[in-house]
């Protein structure tokens, strides 16, 4: 098994991500305070997708005996990152706007939800 302290960081990271993702998107935008925890949220999502890459799949077909399907939100969340960030750097507010709720949406509300899908580690956790 996968060591627990990879998993615990991923958790942590991710849990972090969560609930500042819910403040900003809650919040006003574009204040000086907006823009340094943007950077923090954005590390944040960026240590969380890293660390799946190195979290085999536990449920479904593997790529690689490696990479499942939920490992496809990280690819996506690895992308989404540095699109967003360069379209607020070059003004593009839409763009940037767009690229973080579906970065939250895919990220952390899907990819959570399936955490808790029985077979996963997180479910084992809570539930088993």
């Amino acid at each position: 098994m996968e060591s627990l302290g990879l998993i615990y960081f991923h958790l942590v990271t991710a849990v972090l991500s969560f609930l500042l993702g819910t403040y900003l998107l809650a919040r006003r935008k574009g204040s000086p305070l907006h823009k340094r925890l943007g950077k923090v949220y954005m590390l944040l999502m960026m240590a969380t997708a890293i660390s799946t890459l190195f979290i085999p799949s536990q449920v479904g077909p593997k790529v690689f005996y490696h990479f499942g399907y939920i490992h496809i939100l990280s690819v996506v969340t690895l992308y989404t990152i540095p699109e967003s960030f360069m379209a607020i750097r070059r003004g593009n507010v839409k763009k940037h706007q767009q690229s973080m709720v579906i970065l939250y949406v895919l990220a952390l509300l899907v990819a959570g939800a399936l955490a808790f899908t029985p077979g996963r580690l997180l479910h084992t956790w809570l539930f088993a």
